[in-house]
């Protein structure tokens, strides 16, 4: 299939995936905009149906996807490079960590962070609330959430195109392991669709989140300055935030993103600092230490745990199959995203940058915020729960309230979601725009100005309900055709890895030195 026809309109290349994605991309914005409640009614019965009637297929594969990154971090091809074989890595370690880490889920550890453990706390499935044993259950499955099964799913998105652009020098698509298993012009046209489910996956997992995101910020103003709660608050911090994520797309990744992801993490890391040092501190780390505990001990029943004994397929379908289909969601862009600063990494070293580092921090950052709620309800004048469940948006400000300062804790949390929001909405502008421009890894501007204005535009469109729910189930619709894709594209990558069994390791100095030293 050629890669372009129809010649260049200001700048842009009419190839047919840019196209067609753009034509499906603006029908469904249009239609949000002018059917609202028609779309989410869509969105909602689409995604439960898909929850609910083939649960196992998604818990299968994510649960598949951690068990394959083990084996590539332990096992024969642990030292192969993501790049050449004397390549070093593009960006420092913490400059690498900080933008994966805003890129995959910054925004939703804040939205999140309190909320999530304190509604599983209250209302745990199987048991009765509010007890030790529900406390303990609820950060396990918080864990199970945000922890190895997230980013074992990113990383193996990641790990697939890093692999097929760094070592392999092909273009920095998700058709491009697809095409290797068939070759000729059905694999050209397999692979252009496949790029297309790519971009809807990423466009609604964006469109879910920075709704959720523009919830959050609004309900935070309200709580702090008294602003509205209304659709035209909603417009008006969308606005800026399109404003300034356009502004950072034109600066470039080098720069825009890496900078703003440097700035997220400092923030971030202050703000769990403060919130452990004038919080219940020990009850924090006795938190945080029971929960490594519990989560990896749990971690092999969870991981295929959906509860039919228990009739609670409809929890499972709502809390762990939404957020596993999210992070596949997610995993197209994400996966792009990390693959591109990820050169030169040796794929142990890749695996424990992207799961394991982050499982860590998110580990801690649940046992603080989720900790510290925790501890206000059982030992405190609570209230944090009940609000958890009138109104998700609103937890977190209310929490803050409890440390001195709360105000001004509100403020900077305020600041860390935006940014945060603006850097995933950076990056994945730059993600559909390599995808829709044949790979290119520098994006041509105009790409990243239609990209950036459609996802705004489908974001609108889902504001119009005001819903969690609706945003959720908007993040997760493009997900179910792209877990076919992402399963053919593993398949084609561990056919293509199968050929560094037989290569030579990397020289290790220190080892070197030692057998220099035993042979004198």
């Amino acid at each position: 299939m050629p890669a372009a026809f129809g010649g260049r309109i200001a700048g842009v290349t009419l190839n047919r995936v840019f196209l067609v994605s753009l034509v499906l991309v603006a029908a469904f914005g249009a239609w949000g905009l002018i059917d609202p409640e028609g779309m989410s009614a869509t969105s909602l019965g689409f995604t439960d149906f898909m929850l609910t009637g083939v649960g196992w297929y998604w818990l299968l594969i994510c649960t598949g996807f951690l068990i394959l990154s083990a084996f590539l971090a332990l096992g024969p091809y642990a030292h192969v490079k993501l790049g050449g074989d004397d390549e070093e890595p593009e960006f420092s370690t913490v400059s690498w960590i900080a933008m994966l880490f805003a890129g995959g889920m910054g925004a939703g550890l804040i939205f999140w962070g309190v909320a999530e453990p304190l509604y599983h706390f209250r209302s745990p499935p199987g048991m009765t609330g509010e007890t030790p044993e529900a406390a303990r259950l609820a950060f396990a499955l918080t864990n199970l959430h945000w922890g190895l099964h997230a980013w074992a799913t990113y990383g193996v998105c990641a790990m697939v195109i890093a692999y097929f652009t760094f070592r392999k020098k092909q273009k920095p698509l998700i058709s491009t392991p697809i095409e290797s298993l068939f070759p000729g012009r059905t694999g050209q046209r397999i692979g252009a669709v496949a790029n297309v489910l790519g971009v809807f996956a990423v466009v609604f997992g964006l469109a879910g989140s920075l709704t959720m995101g523009t919830l959050q910020i609004r309900a935070g103003l309200g709580e702090l300055v008294g602003t509205p709660l209304n659709f035209g608050m909603s417009l008006v911090i969308m606005g800026v935030m399109y404003a300034t994520y356009m502004t950072s797309t034109a600066v470039g990744v080098d720069r825009g993103i890496k900078l703003l992801s440097n700035i997220n993490m400092v923030i971030a890391v202050l703000l769990i600092l403060y919130i452990t040092l004038f919080g219940p501190t020990a009850f924090i780390f006795e938190t945080f230490i029971d929960s490594i505990g519990e989560y990896f001990t749990q971690l092999p029943a969870l991981a295929f745990h959906l509860m039919p004994f228990e009739g609670l397929q409809q929890w499972t379908a709502g809390w762990t199959l939404t957020y596993l289909i999210w992070w596949l969601a997610w995993g197209p862009f994400v996966g792009i995203f990390i693959a591109r600063i990820s050169r030169g990494r040796t794929i142990r070293e890749f695996c424990a940058g992207v799961i394991l580092v982050p499982t860590l921090f998110s580990m801690f950052w649940f046992a603080a915020l989720g900790g510290a709620g925790v501890y206000i309800e059982l030992f405190g004048t609570g209230g944090i729960a009940e609000l958890v469940f009138q109104d998700v948006t609103r937890a977190l400000f209310v929490f803050l309230d409890f440390f001195p300062l709360g105000q001004l804790l509100g403020f900077i949390a305020l600041f860390l979601i935006f940014i945060f929001l603006v850097t995933s909405a950076d990056s994945g502008g730059f993600v559909l725009s390599m995808m829709t421009s044949d790979g290119n890894l520098n994006p041509p501007l105009p790409y990243k100005l239609i990209w950036g204005t459609l996802v705004a535009i489908l974001t609108v469109a889902t504001l119009f309900s005001g819903s969690v729910e609706v945003a959720k189930a908007m993040a997760v619709t493009g997900a179910v055709p792209f877990s076919v894709v992402l399963l053919l594209q593993v398949i084609g990558f561990m056919r293509a890895i199968r050929s560094e069994r037989g290569a030579p390791r990397r020289p290790d100095p220190a080892a070197e030195a030692a057998a220099a030293g035993d042979a004198t």
